[in-house]
């Protein structure tokens, strides 16, 4: 259909169809904000390039619109041939060598599921404007993303802790000692908890058996095979008053990467999830809570099937268990109040503090309503400076741990951290030791964290 039969500029009366620009762009705008809402879709399915796939069909019903198809037929072909490739690609060529590093395809294809659906969209804002519009129309692509951003992915409820923190409580000084002792005990002098030493993986495996049986829960052990390495997780159930109800997982990994004793990642978050295991084990609510210890988190398992929390996912879906939502306790032991202290990769590094001195709050898009939830309850009580973020998966750091296994299942999931890499500069070092943390603020954020389990244990 060409608009231009309609005879568009007619100065005598104005025909119905003359605002139908404008309402092309509003469709545009409406399709961007359910970009920014549900990024995340493509999680499950990856090497589709579903946003290239969405955006590519609405372009095509514009430029029919426009009376434009012959013009604009080049682009077009252009961007599902980029799309053909990349899926292509990603199914002959699994992963690829960048320097040292491993890197699966699906990496690539994700970022060019993000460059195709702006490229497309400024092209579009192109094709329905002309002169000065054209022009307001195109720069407007960058406020309102800016304002997506805003609303979507940084504000969240509640005010951070500001000021002096308080002193510790007598049960938190004792939680702290708690803390350390358990670092202290998951980081071994003589051996790496990781592949390459089994004997200190499951050293580690048999210590947190024996604190989660001391203290009442009924154990499960589930072992699995990773290429020629065996592991096994480990689970402490706590039964809710409600059978009926999805349960609730909160998970840590116990391994750590070749070359460095782990105190921080994830000695720091295991200890933490032993610590909330024995707050919460008299506790009765509505929810079953199960206490999840991941084993082949760190590299060359991380972002694999190979990962214990992907086996654990998955045999959960397979065994039709709900989950209502997961929380992973990931590095969480390594703060500083020095200015400059934090890092985030841009533009986040626009509107969040330069001191790594707070817990991180962090989820997908998808898992937005659970950050803000979490977040909510933990500033309730006040005992740690926080901030949160529900973001793209796509960013740096937002999916790098065991939460985004159940993503991939469809469950809501959120890390809890210190942001690793980004603040802590001892990660994936031998500097990682347990002398480096911060057991009371670890206290701190224990103290916290039960509140935020509870409510979601209940609602």
């Amino acid at each position: 259909m060409d608009l231009r039969a309609y005879g568009l500029v007619d100065k005598r009366r104005i025909r119905p169809y003359v605002h139908m620009p404008l309402f092309l762009a509003a469709g545009w705008l409406i399709l961007l904000a359910v970009f920014f809402r549900f990024w995340d879709l493509t999680s499950r399915v990856p090497p589709l390039m579903l946003w290239s796939l969405v955006f590519l069909a609405a372009y095509a019903s514009t430029v029919k619109l426009r009376g434009e198809p012959a013009r604009e037929r080049g682009r077009f072909i252009l961007w599902l041939a980029l799309i053909v490739l990349a899926a292509a690609a990603n199914l002959l060529i699994p992963t690829v060598n960048l320097g040292s590093a491993r890197v699966r395809t699906v990496t690539f294809v994700k970022v060019l599921d993000t460059v195709v659906p702006v490229w497309i969209l400024t092209r579009a804002m192109i094709v329905l404007w002309s002169g000065w519009a054209r022009a307001a129309a195109v720069a407007s692509i960058p406020a309102v993303s800016a304002v997506m951003l805003a609303v979507l992915v940084v504000r969240m409820p509640g005010e951070s802790l500001a000021g002096e923190l308080p002193a510790l409580s007598a049960a938190e000084s004792v939680l702290a000692r708690e803390l350390e002792r358990d670092v202290r005990r998951l980081v071994p002098a003589a051996a790496e908890r990781n592949h390459r030493n089994p004997e200190a993986l499951e050293d580690a495996a048999r210590y947190l058996d024996s604190v989660l049986t001391a203290a009442g829960y009924l154990m499960t052990s589930q072992p699995y095979r990773a290429g020629e390495y065996a592991f096994r997780n480990i689970t402490a159930t706590l039964p809710g008053l409600d059978t009926a109800a999805p349960a609730l997982v909160i998970g840590a990994h116990y391994d750590a990467v070749e070359g460095a004793p782990g105190a921080d990642d994830n000695a720091s978050g295991t200890a933490a999830l032993l610590a909330l295991a024995r707050a919460l084990r008299d506790s009765r609510l509505p929810r079953t809570i199960r206490f999840v210890a991941f084993a082949s988190e760190e590299p060359p398992f991380f972002d694999s099937d190979r990962m214990g929390s992907r086996h654990w996912a998955r045999a959960a879906q397979e065994r039709g268990e709900r989950i209502a939502a997961m929380i992973s306790l990931e590095t969480v032991g390594y703060f500083s109040d020095e200015a400059g202290s934090q890092r985030y990769p841009p533009p986040f590094n626009l509107v969040y503090p330069d001191r790594g001195n707070f817990v991180g709050f962090v989820g997908n898009m998808a898992s937005r309503r659970l950050v803000h939830r979490a977040i909510a309850a933990f500033r309730e009580q006040g005992k740690l400076p926080s901030e949160g973020v529900a973001a793209p998966a796509l960013v740096p750091g937002i999916g790098w741990s065991d939460h985004a296994s159940f993503w991939l299942t469809g469950v809501p999931a959120i890390m809890i951290t210190d942001t690793a890499p980004f603040r802590n500069p001892h990660y994936h070092l031998r500097s990682d030791t347990p002398d480096r943390l911060d057991y009371g603020r670890m206290a701190r954020l224990v103290t916290g964290l039960r509140p935020v389990i509870e409510r979601l244990a209940t609602s």
